[in-house]
């Protein structure tokens, strides 16, 4: 292998290694909203670090390989893509961290988990995360579908879940705070799925060359 080829399978590697633990922090955040923290908090922070650090060696490496190469094309677009979702990823990442310190708040007192099905659209968070580190390895279209689809369904459960808790403290001021506290968690969570969705399409940029949006990439199949 030449150095470009192994800085270039050092990238790969790197992205994956970097979504495996952001897709293990948002399965920690669902675990925290839904029954309690599996992890220490010194697990999650170690965790929090580790991606920060390789968001960081990605920039680096993107970096090295601009400074003494000169690629062109599908490696090209790697490579921008590469930059793009590290990015995304470390946000996930950080919303995850965000959410495990509300969880407990927003479980406090009132049962608005379990009675808005909260449980549900989290562990489709769970999966659309899941979904999108499949994407980043495969590069298949058709998982890129199904991440488009799950986002629009996620995005338009949690408007109504928002709708529907607002209303819960409107008329009860002892579900003010955990209420508070949910709905800012489920604000987190719709982020997380936009930030797989974007994801997806740079996954998308770096197979076809070409920039799409989710909405046009469900325009696109339905025309097929």
């Amino acid at each position: 292998m030449t150095h470009f080829e192994i800085e270039l399978e050092k990238l790969k590697n790197v992205i994956e290694k970097i979504g495996n633990l952001a897709q293990n922090q948002v399965g920690e955040s669902v675990k925290a909203l839904l029954y309690e923290p599996i992890l220490e908090g010194k697990e999650v922070k170690k965790t929090e670090h580790k991606i920060d650090k390789l968001d960081i060696k990605i920039d680096e490496i993107c970096q090295s390989i601009f400074a003494l190469q000169q690629p062109v094309a599908s490696d090209l677009r790697f490579i921008m893509s590469a930059m793009q979702i590290s990015n995304e990823i470390e946000r996930i990442g950080d919303l995850a961290i965000s959410i495990i310190k509300k969880a407990k708040h927003a479980r406090d007192k009132h049962d608005l988990v379990s009675r808005f099905q909260i449980a549900e659209l989290a562990k489709d968070v769970e999966k659309i995360t899941t979904k999108t580190n499949e994407c980043i390895i495969t590069r298949d279209e058709s998982t890129i579908g199904e991440i488009f689809v799950l986002n629009k369904s996620i995005k338009n459960r949690t408007d109504d879940a928002i709708h529907n808790i607002v209303g819960e403290m409107k008329t009860n001021s002892k579900a003010v705070v955990s209420g508070t506290n949910l709905v800012i968690v489920l604000k987190h969570l719709e982020r997380i799925s936009e930030h797989c969705t974007n994801i997806a399409e740079n996954v998308f940029f770096m197979i076809n060359a070409k920039i799409i949006k989710h909405e046009k990439f469900e325009e696109k199949k339905s025309e097929e």
